[in-house]
Order: structure tokens, then C-alpha cells, then sequence
């Protein structure tokens, strides 16, 4: 009985040592007997127990490294405070185990000094302006680097850049004056503006008042000419009339004048008929 029950629990410890369940995402590198055997897809996998040993177990997901702040000098000998965070992914188990003894503390210090070494050929303000290319060649020279440990950086994050006190109200004073200058010119652009539309609501003023009195003048000149015109045209009438009644001979003339002048009446006939009053003065 004591037998069987030991042959159980060395089955169970065997079964125990040789079956493996790797978690998605996750590969497990094996020894045998000290040397490197393979690596462990995610699954059940079996090794040989007491032989092969699970001796490094890795996540092939995304991970987030902080990198801790640091002082940085710039190319004008100003000092920054700088942190950021690192993403990298583990792609080969096999160099991360055996490449480096300690990838993680690795890539952190490269990261330092690449961020020191950049940051170091740049002035003060160009640090604030260039984020995205400090982050590309942070993450540049980390993944040159890093293929021999397995591990590749994806990028790089700049979180925060600190100056100090003095170099902060330095820029703030600058950010005061630059906004005062910038209110200044909007103020006297406004007036000049509102000069430039004045003057142009008087040119405008000033044209269209030309224009009426160039319309008056015109309307007056048209109503002399048709005034003159109406003359002229009633002076011609008259002198064509009285051409007319020069050109008629002397007896119409004088039977028309007459007639126009005494109009026929029955008296002025019988004293035209009536026989001449003879009379006779003693002598």
C-alpha cells in the first residue's frame, strides 16, 4: 500500500513537471540540462521532467517602461528636467534571455543617455518645438541597440520638460511682452482699418455727390437746349410765314390787307355805291 501510494505521488509529481500550459501572448524559453532546448509556444507543451527546466518566461505584449526623470543641457547651457515613457515588445525570447542579463535596466540607460545626447545639440527653445523629433531619434538609436537583446523599441514619449524658476519666468515674461506687442499691432491695425473705411465711405460720398451735380448740370444744359430749340424752331416757323406772304403779288397783297384790314359790312358797300355830293359855293 505505502508502495503504490509513493508510485502515485511520483506520477503526479512527473505529470506535474512534465506538462506545461503557456498563456496566450506569453513564451517560455527551456534548458536542458543547462543549455538552451526551445521555446514554448502559447498551449499545453510537454518537456522532460528533471531535464528540461523552464528558465525564462517572457510577455510578447506591448510594455510601457517609465523612464525616470533626468537633468538634460541644452546646446544654450540651459538645464532641463526631463522624463518620458518608453513602449517596447519583446519579439525574440531567445536573445532577450541570453543577449542581455538585464534588457529592461538596459534599455532604460540608453534611453537616458540618447535623450541627454539629443537634447544637448538643441537651444532651449526648440526642445518645447521639436517633441516629435527628439521622440524619433530617442527611439532610433534605442532599436539599433536593441536587436541584439530581442527586443524592439516601438516609441518614445516625452512626458514633461521642466526649466527652472528663473528660465520659467524668463519665458513668461517673454509670453507677456510677445502678447502686449501682438494686442498693440491688432489696435493700431484696427485703426487703420477703421481710417481706411472712412476714407473710403468720404470718396464714396464725394463720387456720388460729383455724380448728382454732374446730373443737374446735365439736366439744366437739356432743358436750355430744348428751351433754346423751342425758339429757335418758333423764330423759323415765323420767318418761313413771312417769306411766304412776300413771296404773294402786290394785288393779293394789297385785296388780302385790305380785306383783312376792313371787313365787309353793308354800310361801308352802300358808301362805296353812293354817287359823289356835288356842291356848289357862291362866288
Amino acid at each position: 500500500m505505502e508502495i503504490a501510494i509513493a508510485i502515485f505521488i511520483i506520477a503526479v509529481i512527473f505529470i506535474v513537471r512534465a506538462v506545461k500550459i503557456v498563456p496566450q501572448q506569453h513564451a517560455w524559453v527551456v534548458e536542458r540540462l543547462g543549455k538552451y532546448a526551445g521555446t514554448l509556444a502559447p498551449g499545453p507543451k510537454f518537456i522532460i521532467p528533471f531535464i528540461d527546466r523552464v528558465a525564462y518566461k517572457h510577455s510578447l505584449k506591448e510594455i510601457p517602461l517609465d523612464v525616470p526623470s533626468q537633468v538634460c543641457i541644452t546646446r544654450d547651457n540651459t538645464q532641463l528636467q526631463v522624463d518620458g515613457m518608453l513602449y517596447f515588445q519583446v519579439t525574440d525570447p531567445m536573445r532577450a534571455s541570453y543577449g542581455s542579463s538585464n534588457y529592461i535596466v538596459a534599455i532604460t540607460q540608453l534611453a537616458q543617455t540618447t535623450l541627454r545626447s539629443v537634447i544637448g545639440k538643441l537651444e532651449l527653445d526648440k526642445t518645447f518645438e521639436e517633441r516629435d523629433i527628439i521622440n524619433a531619434q530617442v527611439v532610433e538609436a534605442i532599436d539599433q541597440a536593441a536587436l541584439n537583446w530581442g527586443v524592439k523599441v516601438l516609441r518614445y514619449e516625452i512626458k514633461d520638460l521642466t526649466p527652472p524658476a528663473e528660465i520659467l519666468r524668463a519665458m513668461q515674461a517673454q509670453i507677456t511682452a510677445e502678447r502686449e506687442k501682438r494686442a498693440v499691432i491688432a489696435t493700431s491695425e484696427g485703426k487703420r482699418q477703421e481710417e481706411i473705411n472712412l476714407a473710403e465711405g468720404q470718396k464714396q460720398a464725394a463720387i456720388a455727390k460729383s455724380e448728382g451735380e454732374k446730373q443737374a448740370q446735365i439736366n439744366n444744359a437739356e432743358g436750355e437746349a430744348a428751351a433754346i430749340l423751342a425758339v429757335a424752331r418758333a423764330t423759323a416757323e415765323a420767318i418761313e410765314r413771312v417769306a411766304a406772304a412776300i413771296r404773294q403779288p402786290a394785288g393779293d397783297r394789297r385785296s388780302s390787307s385790305r380785306w383783312r384790314k376792313r371787313p365787309w359790312t353793308p354800310t361801308a358797300a352802300w358808301h362805296r355805291t353812293r354817287p359823289p355830293r356835288w356842291s356848289c359855293r357862291a362866288t
